[in-house]
């Protein structure tokens, strides 16, 4: 196994030795939704010391991405699919270029010291969510698709007056100061975080990943080097640097 590794390592490394690195190196500005944003750094740091040219990761949405965006300091932006596809119909994205490469799951997590509930089955989760005292999640992508599993559990009615919405910050955020019992988000922003405890993903047909897609925002000032992010960004060679932040590539 772990010859497999050394082995699967270095291909990543030989394949990113074989991108062209640029005589004049490019600076690309990357403007992130929050469940893409780790993949999205780890993959920028990779494609930096492939090619030569330096990627600085913003993480902004909602009113400060269409400032950043009508500014023109930013090469490629990502986004859930309704999101991006907006901005494609405004004339914002090179509609060409829009690429699907992440696959956030769903998770749960609890405050630091807290018991770990069973979440093993989808009647074991259903259990939890009846039990908890007050469950948080945002109204993004991932609280959608939490509303809708509870909703498909029939539940919604019952959990509604203990439920609160987070906007702002990661839910884990939120859970860590205790506005509420148990968080459920993506995966890769909930692991980790200082004063919660990741439980594991939501079982079955409950864990709805959220998808981001990439695309080359029309003001962008090196258009070549945006585009070979994006070619990057969705390539084989990515996966494992995605599956690093508990993600997976978006399925061609």
């Amino acid at each position: 196994m772990r010859a497999c590794a050394r082995f699967a390592a270095a291909c990543l490394l030989g394949v990113l030795a074989m991108m062209p690195r640029v005589a004049a190196a490019a600076d690309l500005v990357v403007l992130t939704n929050q469940g893409a944003t780790p993949g999205v750094k780890e993959l920028a740091a990779a494609f930096e010391r492939a090619s030569g040219h330096k990627v600085s990761v913003i993480q902004v949405e909602g009113d400060a991405l269409e400032q950043r965006i009508a500014s023109g300091s930013a090469d490629l932006v990502t986004a859930n699919p309704p999101a991006i596809d907006d901005l494609v119909k405004k004339g914002k994205v090179v509609g060409g270029t829009v690429t699907p490469f992440v696959l956030a799951g769903l998770g749960l997590s609890v405050r630091a010291g807290a018991p770990k509930p069973d979440i093993s089955t989808v009647e074991a989760y259903k259990a939890t969510l009846l039990a908890a005292k007050s469950i948080g999640y945002s109204r993004g992508c991932s609280g959608t698709n939490v509303a809708e599993g509870i909703a498909r559990l029939g539940l919604t009615e019952q959990l509604k007056a203990k439920t609160i919405f987070t906007s702002g910050s990661p839910v884990a955020d939120h859970l860590a100061r205790g506005e509420f019992d148990i968080g459920i988000q993506q995966t890769n922003i909930m692991v980790g975080v200082p004063g919660t405890v990741y439980v594991g993903p939501l079982p079955g047909f409950l864990n709805k990943p959220c998808p981001s897609s990439v695309g080359l925002l029309a003001t962008s000032k090196e258009p070549a080097a945006a585009r070979a992010m994006i070619t990057f960004m969705a390539s084989p060679e990515a996966a494992p640097l995605l599956r690093k932040t508990h993600v997976e590539p978006a399925i061609p």
